[in-house]
């Protein structure tokens, strides 16, 4: 079960890892300046990648060493990744639906995370509950 754990939180990084990219590429970063403004502050964005990567971090050593003590700490910090992500999932819908009927909208127009395509934000959120769920049943037998 770890070891699934293991997988499926490598597969959600994956997916969110491209989210992040696709935002940064289309001015996610610059909102600020360029005159679109993001729903995402860069702090709540770098916030949740950061803290997913120290709990996957984590993650990886419990799997390497056995601590029950790390697999506890590393779920509760994925508890807080998943509520920054839901948080940023309630800033996002709003933008998807206001752009959801636009078939072509000028590059620099809207937020940054408008570009977010819906398979890859379903996607990023079915894994990472699958992630949730599997690390809190792996937790408790560890």
């Amino acid at each position: 079960m770890d070891v699934a754990a293991l997988i499926v939180w490598i597969l959600t990084a994956g997916g969110g890892f491209y989210l992040l990219a696709t935002w940064i590429r289309n001015g996610g970063v610059r909102s600020g300046e360029t005159g679109t403004s993001s729903r995402f502050p860069p702090g709540l964005i770098f916030g949740h990648f950061g803290l997913a990567v120290v709990g996957l971090v984590l993650w990886i050593v419990f799997v390497a060493g056995g601590s029950s003590a790390v697999a506890w700490i590393s779920f509760v910090v994925l508890l807080a990744v998943a509520a920054l992500g839901f948080t940023m999932l309630a800033r996002w819908i709003p933008t998807f639906r206001a752009t959801s009927g636009q078939t072509a909208v000028a590059a620099g127009d809207g937020p940054p995370e408008r570009h977010f395509p819906l398979p890859a934000v379903a996607g990023h959120g079915v894994l990472a509950a699958t992630t949730l769920v599997i690390v809190f049943i792996a937790t408790l037998s560890a």
